[in-house]
C-alpha cells in the first residue's frame, strides 16, 4: 500500500473524528479522493481487504457461542427479514420500469429479486466496527445483530454453493472432525505466550482457516469464523483477541479504502444509489424493527440491532457479479450497488454514532410496539437492597467490587451487560445481575431512591457519559463514581456531573504501591510506616 495512501486515509479519517462520525466513514471518502486522483487498487490492496475481513471474521467467531444461533429471535428474525425485504423491495424495483424509467426498464421479476435479495443482506464488517468502537459486542442486542449476521452468511455460503453449480468437495465432510482438533489448538495457544507467538498463532489460525475451507469449495470466510469458534470460550481467548485487534483494524483499512477506489459512477448510478438509499434504507430498517419486536424483544433492543443491521452488505455486490456472469443483470448494478453499500455505510455511521440518543427521544414511540411478554432475558433485575451499585464487571469493574464488598457487604451489586461474565461472577458467589448501564429501561425498572452510590467502569467515554445522562433522567440523587483513561475525559465527565474520577494510568502505581506496603506489613515481612 502506497504511504500516500495512508497518509490520504489519515488525514479524512482525522476530519471525520473532528465531525464526531467514526473513523470508517473518513476512510470511505478516502477512497473516493483516490479513485479521483486515478488510483487503481489492485491485487495487493484487495489481499490487504481480504486478510481484514478474515481477521474480523476469526474474532467474531472467538467470541461466538454457537447455542446463541439456536434462538427463535436470531434465526427465525433473520430468515423473516431476508423473506419479507426480497419480497416487498423486489416489488418496489419494479414500479419503476413499469414507469418507463430506462435502467429499471431492465429489471424483470428474477433479476428485481437478485437486487432485492442482495440488499437484504446487512454488513458484518460494518456491524462489528460499529460494535467494537462502543464497546458493545457482548451486550444483549450485539450478540443478536451478531447471530443475524452468522446466519446470513451461511445463507450466502449456501447461494453461492447453489448458483454456481459447484457443490463443496467430498472432503467437506472431513470439516466435521474439525472439533476433535480443538485440544491440540488450544494446547498450542496456551504454550504460546504472551506476544508474538501468539499473534502469529491467531494469524495462522485465521488463515489458515480459510484456506482451508477454500481447498474444499467453501467459502474462506467461514473457515475463519468457525475456526475461531474453535478456540472460543478458553482462558486466552480474549488476549488473543486484544492481540490481534491492531491488525485486524488497519487490514481492513483496506477494505474501506478498496470500497471507495473501485466505484466508478456515472451520474445516472449515482442516481440510482441513492434511491436504494434514501428510499429502500429507511423501509429495510423498519423492517428489522417490526420483525424484531414480533419476536418478543425489547423495543431497545430491537432499535440497537436495527441500527446496528441497516447498512447494505459487501455481499450485495459479489450477488450482482454472479448475476452479471449468469447474464441476469446488467453491469451497471455492479457499479450502483457499490455505491449504493458505501452510502449505507455513511448514513449508517452517522446514525449509530448516535443511536443511544435516539433512543432516548423516541422512547415512549417505539416503546408502542414492544410486546408484553418478556423473553427470560429481557426480565428486569432485581438488585434487592443494594445501595452501591458497580456499572461495568471487567478487570476495574471487578476489583471495586471486591474491595467495596470488603467494607459494604450485602450493600454491593455488579451489572454488566455480558452474560458470560455474569455467570462467571455469579458461579464465583457475587452479586452481580445482567443489566446494561446504557439501557433506560434498566433504570426505569429499578428503584433508583435506594441506591447512594453507582461507580462506572464502563469501556468507552461515551457509555458513561450516556449512563449519568440516564440516572439523571430517572431521578437518582446519589453519588457517581467513574474510571477514565485520559485527562480530557475525566473533565468532560466532572463537567456532566460526576462526583469522583480516577485516572486508571495515573493512579494505577500508587494503588500499587500502597497494596504492596499493606501486604508486606500484613506478612510481618517488613514494615514501612515504622
Amino acid at each position: 500500500m502506497d504511504p500516500v495512501w495512508l497518509l490520504i486515509a489519515l488525514i479524512f479519517g482525522l476530519l471525520a473524528r473532528q465531525l464526531y462520525l467514526p473513523p470508517m466513514v473518513g476512510f470511505l471518502l478516502a477512497g473516493f479522493a483516490l479513485h479521483v486522483l486515478g488510483v487503481q487498487g489492485g491485487a495487493v490492496l484487495r489481499e490487504i481487504a481480504n486478510l481484514g475481513v478474515l481477521l474480523l471474521l476469526f474474532s467474531i467467531g472467538l467470541k461466538l457461542r454457537l447455542r446463541n444461533l439456536l434462538a427463535p429471535e436470531i434465526w427465525g428474525a433473520a430468515s423473516v427479514h431476508m423473506i419479507l425485504v426480497t419480497l416487498v423491495v423486489s416489488g418496489l424495483l419494479l414500479l419503476p420500469g413499469w414507469a418507463g424509467l430506462s435502467l429499471m426498464a431492465k429489471l424483470d421479476g428474477w433479476s428485481a429479486g437478485l437486487v432485492a435479495f442482495a440488499l437484504s443482506f446487512s454488513s458484518t464488517i460494518f456491524a462489528v466496527k460499529i460494535l467494537e468502537d462502543r464497546g458493545e459486542m457482548k451486550t444483549r442486542h450485539g450478540q443478536i445483530s451478531i447471530g443475524i449476521l452468522v446466519i446470513q452468511d451461511l445463507v450466502a455460503v449456501m447461494f453461492l454453493a447453489v448458483e454456481s453449480g459447484h457443490l463443496p468437495s467430498v472432503w467437506a465432510f472431513a470439516l466435521l472432525l474439525l472439533p476433535l482438533a480443538r485440544p491440540l489448538f488450544n494446547l498450542i495457544m496456551k504454550h504460546a505466550g504472551h506476544g508474538e507467538l501468539l499473534v502469529l498463532f491467531g494469524l495462522v489460525m485465521a488463515l489458515g482457516g480459510g484456506e482451508l475451507f477454500k481447498l474444499v469449495g467453501m467459502k474462506d470466510g467461514l473457515g475463519a469464523l468457525l475456526f475461531g469458534v474453535l478456540l472460543g470460550g478458553q482462558a486466552k481467548t480474549n488476549e488473543l483477541s486484544r492481540s490481534l485487534l491492531r491488525f485486524k483494524d488497519l487490514f481492513l483499512l483496506g477494505f474501506f479504502l478498496q470500497i471507495g477506489i473501485e466505484a466508478l459512477p456515472a451520474a445516472a448510478d449515482l442516481l440510482a444509489a441513492m434511491v436504494l438509499v434514501v428510499l429502500l434504507m429507511p423501509l429495510k430498517s423498519v423492517l428489522w424493527f417490526m420483525v424484531l419486536t414480533r419476536f418478543r424483544l425489547r423495543a431497545r433492543t430491537s432499535f440497537m440491532c436495527t441500527m446496528e443491521l441497516s447498512s447494505y452488505s459487501e455481499f450485495g455486490l459479489i450477488v450482482a457479479v454472479t448475476g452479471v456472469t449468469a447474464g441476469w443483470l446488467n453491469q451497471q448494478w455492479v457499479i450502483i450497488l457499490a455505491l449504493a453499500l458505501s452510502f449505507s455505510f455513511i448514513l449508517a455511521a452517522i446514525i449509530n454514532a448516535q443511536a443511544h440518543d435516539l433512543y432516548f427521544r423516541w422512547d415512549a414511540l417505539l416503546s408502542r410496539f414492544q410486546s408484553r411478554e418478556r423473553l427470560p432475558l429481557d426480565i428486569p433485575p432485581d438488585i434487592g437492597e443494594a445501595e452501591i451499585l458497580i456499572a461495568g464487571m471487567g478487570r476495574v469493574g471487578g476489583g471495586a467490587y471486591e474491595t467495596m464488598r470488603e467494607v459494604y457487604g450485602d450493600g454491593v451489586i455488579g451489572i454488566d451487560a455480558n452474560a458470560n461474565a455474569v455467570r462467571w461472577h455469579q458461579e464465583k458467589g457475587h452479586n452481580v445481575v445482567l443489566g446494561d448501564a446504557e439501557d433506560l429501561d434498566f433504570w426505569q425498572g429499578i428503584d433508583v431512591t435506594k441506591l447512594r452510590l453507582v461507580m462506572l467502569a464502563m469501556p468507552t467515554l461515551k457509555d458513561m457519559m450516556q449512563t449519568v445522562k440516564l440516572l439523571e433522567y430517572t431521578g437518582y440523587r446519589g453519588e457517581t463514581a467513574a474510571v477514565t483513561r485520559y485527562e480530557d475525559d475525566r473533565l468532560a465527565l466532572e463537567r456532566a456531573g460526576v462526583d469522583a474520577t480516577f485516572s486508571f494510568y495515573q493512579e494505577a502505581g500508587a494503588g500499587f504501591a500502597e497494596h504492596v506496603r499493606k501486604q508486606l506489613a500484613n506478612n510481618g515481612r517488613c514494615s514501612l510506616d515504622s
